[in-house]
């Protein structure tokens, strides 16, 4: 997704969270996880995967789109009408292909200059969206496998849990 002229200044700590807050919702609402994003200076990377099998990604970014663009119409920004979707290949959501695919997206702020090379994990504005689990971060030493066996865990079971009186704190995966 692209700023509209690719306007910048609009990219601070203070949107990211306005951006995790706004990508979550949509996560949730439309049963997918986003195990990683990216936001440069004019632009956005996201890669998201259905956790449901009904899940639409076209309508989560039509929801995304309407209420980011409220969040940075306070920068006077807005996104681009088009935007460009890339949907993932069979052979590109393999596990290897994906996790390439990631670490490409992840690499845009070394590519851009932005951080020095090697150091795309130092970008404040990189991360993932995984429903019921914030505490998990892209530069984890065990993030992928993590990842998969929670990916895995919501396809089998779905976002929501309800707890047992017994069952303390809800299921982890």
């Amino acid at each position: 997704m692209t700023i509209q002229d690719r306007k910048t200044g609009w990219l601070t700590p203070t949107f990211h969270c306005d951006f995790r807050e706004i990508l979550a919702h949509t996560m949730f609402r439309c049963g997918l996880c986003c195990p990683l994003y990216c936001c440069m200076t004019d632009h956005f990377h996201l890669l998201w995967m259905g956790i449901s099998d009904g899940a639409d990604q076209r309508a989560a970014a039509k929801y995304f789109r309407k209420h980011l663009n409220a969040a940075l119409k306070a920068s006077g920004a807005c996104l681009q009408q088009q935007a460009y979707d890339h949907v993932l290949r069979e052979d590109e959501r393999q596990r290897v292909a994906f996790e390439s695919a990631a670490e490409y997206i992840a690499r845009n702020p070394e590519r851009a200059g932005l951080v020095k090379e090697d150091c795309f994990r130092d970008y404040p504005f990189t991360g993932c969206v995984v429903p019921g689990f914030p505490e998990l971060r892209p530069w984890q030493e065990d993030y992928w496998d993590r990842f998969w066996r929670i990916y895995a865990h919501l396809r089998d079971h779905g976002l929501m849990r309800v707890r047992g009186e017994d069952e303390g704190e809800c299921a982890s995966a």
